[in-house]
């Protein structure tokens, strides 16, 4: 079957490889239309928003969705705002919106990119705030009833950058909106990184927000200029006991504690002790500015990047002895695969 649509403008890598057929659901009818027929007519399925945690390692055998539906619904209580906005919505213009419509909580969460519908899959997190925490209900469609269902937040199966999306419902269900739920008791989230040297007393969403992106746009490279997938690794979570032998030959190791005792690590700070900021391997290269970061340089495909973060995960591991993950979702040629392509 051949491939006759570019996919190059649509995943911010910036990957060359192409798909059957292109189909564009600019509301929510034609997103549960389209992927209904595509399922139905049993063909590979591929959902995309921003393209932003997707690395296409060949040409897709089968439809491309891009989810486009717009839509933000705003009501309120006595206590909390309440969002409900469509899936194909840009996630850093809803942070944006609720700051100029003054409603804090998203602020943590600005530049993360991608689409609000792909927010969940992952629980997307950044500076001390994921998704869990803010998230209300996300509704999807059931591709095998071809109904749209509705889950809560606390059934949603949320961890660190996991959930029923990529569990249990993992190409079962299609996200056509998510609900937010945010205090009107807001309490500025300033624990993690360079977000402590602000005043807790004084400190505004604003300031918050405006600190986010200074960082992010300071270490994160544009994808217009650079392709990248933001974030590649997850950061590990090991047994304190492991964490405390690691300090011992590590003095500066970054970990931060978790409710269970758990650590977790930075693993952009691995991947830099490791002497890999800034590696080339062919075209495709880990960021000279942010470890965590690979990067297209130019010509680079799938498979590059796929072998360079195998080289990452495995030299972290021969100097750590901790194993990373890649975060973004590995495409094939007929759906979801893994890095060792």
């Amino acid at each position: 079957m051949p491939c006759l649509y570019s996919l190059k403008p649509f995943n911010t890598l910036g990957l060359e490889q192409s798909c059957f057929s292109l189909v564009e659901a600019k509301s929510k009818g034609e997103l549960v239309a389209h992927c209904s027929a595509v399922w139905q007519a049993k063909q590979p399925l591929l959902v995309l928003g921003g393209g932003s945690n997707v690395v296409l390692t060949d040409d897709f055998n089968g439809t491309v969705i891009r989810v486009l539906s717009k839509g933000i619904k705003l009501t309120e209580d006595e206590a909390n705002f309440y969002l409900e906005v469509e899936a194909g919505e840009n996630w850093h213009e809803l942070v944006e919106y609720s700051l100029s419509n003054n409603i804090p909580g998203l602020e943590n969460l600005a530049l993360i990119p991608g689409t609000v519908g792909a927010s969940p899959i992952q629980n997307i997190g950044a500076y001390g705030v994921e998704l869990c925490d803010i998230c209300d209900w996300v509704e999807y469609l059931d591709l095998a009833s071809g109904d749209l269902k509705r889950l809560k937040s606390s059934d949603c199966e949320f961890a660190y950058r996991e959930s029923i999306f990529k569990g249990k419902l993992r190409d079962k269900a299609v996200i056509s909106a998510v609900g937010f739920c945010l205090s009107k008791h807001w309490q500025p989230k300033i624990s993690y990184g360079p977000l402590q040297s602000l005043d807790s007393k004084t400190v505004t969403a604003r300031e918050i927000f405006d600190t986010v992106c200074k960082v992010r746009s300071e270490k994160l490279p544009d994808p217009a200029v650079l392709g990248n997938a933001g974030s590649f690794f997850k950061n590990p979570i090991i047994k304190a006991e492991q964490y405390i032998r690691l300090t011992q030959r590590f003095p500066t190791i970054v970990g931060y504690a978790q409710k269970n005792g758990d650590v977790k690590l930075a693993a952009g700070w691995l991947i830099e002790q490791a002497g890999l900021k800034g590696f080339v391997l062919g075209n495709a290269a880990v960021h000279d500015k942010q470890a965590l970061v690979l990067v297209n340089k130019g010509g680079a495909t799938g498979k590059d990047i796929c072998r360079l973060a195998l080289h990452v995960i495995a030299k972290v591991n021969e100097v750590f002895g901790v194993l990373l993950e890649a975060e973004p979702r590995i495409i094939g040629t007929a759906g979801e695969g893994h890095l060792d392509v």
